[in-house]
């Protein structure tokens, strides 16, 4: 997968959600970098690797297997991953399976719905299946903008495309092929047996203002992981780390000291 990297130490792997690769974490590394080897990977058929082969599928659980096959080959020992969204559901698929390649992990509201019980998981109301099911064709109709419009804003909040910096726009562009494919690998639910696995602490962080089921999934992750704790970002909503990533860094960094 291709990656960068900066500064030294301990190794600090971030995992990218929708629409996003390795640019998405420009200000972590930037922030970070002063304690920390800072490593942002991009998932396979993410930019610049669009034109990953087809023949390689593009798959939430293919890519929890690549995070640790990355973690091997780069050769700095486990790591302490962070994933936001759908990154964030990869992240924690990878803990669960790799246990030895991860030290700590940091799940930013992490995407894919709670399974409680004997009920059914979690779904979307159908009015934003179809909203997304409408940008996906929009995007593979050739109205890109608009497509990405209903997206972006659905997962955050009304307005934030509008609102974006030209650089997410750009990223979000870029990688605006991978939004149909995404949409044919539905993420996995969260089970308490599934949680059960994973050995290693956790920190949990959403926004203030992130959309509600963002927000369910992190308190009730909090509630069923061995070794958790959660934080808010005040004022942010989905894409915290952007809006205030030296708020989100010191909740990084403060994680990650009081684990050692």
């Amino acid at each position: 997968m291709p990656y960068v990297e900066q500064g030294e130490g301990e190794l600090l792997l971030f995992v990218h959600g929708s629409l996003c690769d390795y640019r998405y974490w420009d200000a972590q590394l930037a922030g970070l970098s002063k304690r920390y080897r800072c490593v942002a990977v991009s998932l396979t058929h993410y930019w610049p690797a669009a034109d990953t082969p087809a023949t390689i599928p593009f798959s939430w659980s293919s890519h929890a297997d690549e995070v640790a096959q990355f973690i091997e080959r780069f050769g700095a020992g486990a790591a302490h991953v962070v994933g936001h969204s759908r990154g964030g559901c990869v992240a924690y698929h990878f803990a669960r399976r790799h246990a030895h390649h991860v030290k700590t992990l940091t799940l930013a509201d992490p995407g894919g719905p709670l399974r409680i019980g004997d009920r059914a998981p979690a779904s979307l109301p159908e009015t934003v299946n179809a909203l997304r099911a409408r940008a996906a064709h929009l995007i593979e109709e050739g109205q890109v903008d608009a497509g990405l419009q209903l997206f972006v804003d659905s997962v955050s909040r009304p307005g934030f495309w509008s609102k974006s910096t030209p650089n997410f726009r750009r990223m979000a562009t870029d990688n605006a092929h991978t939004l149909a494919r995404q949409f044919r690998d539905p993420l996995p639910a969260y089970t308490p047996d599934d949680a059960a696995d994973v050995k290693c602490p956790v920190l949990l962080i959403d926004g203030e203002k992130s959309p509600l089921m963002f927000r369910r999934t992190a308190e009730t992750l909090a509630s069923w992981l061995r070794d958790a704790r959660r934080e808010t970002v005040m004022g942010a909503s989905h894409g915290m780390n952007l809006a205030h990533p030296a708020a989100f860094n010191r909740l990084v960094d403060a994680f990650v000291q009081a684990t050692r």
